[in-house]
């Protein structure tokens, strides 16, 4: 009975809130209406999108009241409103989740009745119940009755309040120019790493190669000591080129990867690494292989996530998971670092992502993917990166 009780009271604070909003829609539907005759005549037509601002406010309410309930969030996919007004007033209109809006306001304006209806069955269900529970022995009657009136209200809300298909496309599609233009710009980005890398590094070995060998051809009829010398030289250049166009080589697609897998690849990171790496591996199994590219953007945030912690964390252990689920493929790198890092690129300290701690790149890495990343890093640490990428295994 206590927790027949304590439901019910739950449900009827959302009945109640429900009730309240209803009170609120009453005048403003009204207020919306002459807003809208008013725009037919060119009256009023800057009222317009501060009312239909002011429906999402309601919408929001109810989808936060809703989610309380229920513990499911219902998302939302507006579009943006511009600042002139002329704009402003064409994007409400083409925006569908407008009309799913105001078909919610007025359903909850006819429907509201059974909020009033719950509130007042409130403190009856509390008597009769009582009386019917402790003298008979039987279930509660009015209570549950509350319950249901307050599921229903949520289902018909979250029915209701669910973004259209063609809402959610156009969002869909928005942040899938999104994460194509960071794709594009992590793919220059690293394009021109690897010419930079090439040409300072490979090719400048390459060119002091071919002057050594050029001298040592010169200078090995008049003085074969010193032409072998030079030709030496020539071998250790030639063995340093080669290291080196092992690392661009890497820095593309490390070869570790192809040869070890995930698992393999990330742990010898962690033996590579200066710090003390612990690596733990939940439902990866032997043998089984994510997507190429997949892989890739895993390795590369572990391995951008440890150079991180070595030059900026000043830690002294990190930790990496390794998670597999049957739809993705989840990895965190936790140090116990000074933390700092903010968890927006236009965030201002020491921390920020835009001071070249590579984290940039991690998300638009793991964009590309269609993945999500999250950096929790509060001062004084620990730093948690944490990237869940989609994956069909």
């Amino acid at each position: 009975m206590r927790e027949t009780v304590r439901r019910a009271g739950r449900a009827t604070v959302l009945l109640a809130k429900t009730a309240g909003m209803a009170f609120g829609s009453y005048l403003f539907i009204t207020f919306l209406l002459i807003a809208i005759v008013g725009t037919v005549v060119v009256i009023g037509i800057g009222a317009l999108p501060e009312s239909v601002l002011m429906v999402r406010k309601f919408a929001a309410a109810k989808r936060r009241y809703v989610a309380e309930w229920t513990g499911r969030e219902i998302p939302e996919a507006y579009q943006p409103l511009p600042t002139k007004l002329k704009d402003s007033v064409r994007a409400v209109l083409r925006d569908p989740c407008t009309y799913a809006d105001l078909r919610w306001m007025f359903v909850h304006y006819a429907y509201s009745l059974l909020a009033y209806l719950a509130v007042l069955l409130w403190p009856v269900g509390l008597v009769v119940d009582g009386v019917w529970c402790r003298l008979f022995r039987r279930n509660a009657v009015v209570l549950p009755l509350i319950n249901r009136l307050a599921d229903l209200d949520a289902k018909w809300s979250e029915a209701l309040l669910k973004p259209p298909p063609k809402a959610r496309l156009a969002q869909r599609v928005e942040q899938l120019t999104e994460t194509r233009a960071g794709a594009i710009a992590a793919h220059g980005a690293e394009l021109r790493r690897i010419e930079r890398d090439l040409h300072d590094g490979t090719q400048a070995c390459l060119v002091s190669l071919s002057m050594r060998i050029g001298l040592a051809k010169r200078m090995y009829d008049r003085d074969p000591q010193s032409g072998r010398k030079m030709l030496d030289e020539a071998q250790a250049l030639a063995e340093q080129a080669l290291t080196e166009l092992r690392t661009v080589v890497r820095g593309i697609h490390p070869p570790i990867l192809t040869d070890r897998g995930l698992v393999g690849a990330v742990q010898a990171l962690a033996a590579g690494s200066a710090l003390p790496v612990a690596v733990r591996v939940d439902g990866v199994e032997e043998g089984t292989r994510a997507p190429a590219a997949i892989e890739a953007a895993a390795y590369f945030v572990v391995a951008e996530a440890l150079t991180n912690a070595t030059k900026h964390s000043g830690c002294d252990r990190v930790e990496i998971c390794l998670v597999q689920t049957g739809t993705s493929l989840r990895v965190a790198v936790r140090d116990d670092g000074r933390g700092g890092v903010e968890n927006l690129p236009e965030a201002s300290g020491s921390g920020r992502e835009t001071d070249g701690t590579g984290l940039v790149g991690m998300r638009r890495r793991v964009a590309a993917m269609d993945g999500t990343m999250t950096v929790i890093s509060p001062a004084g640490g620990p730093t948690v990166i944490d990237v869940e990428l989609p994956c069909v295994w």
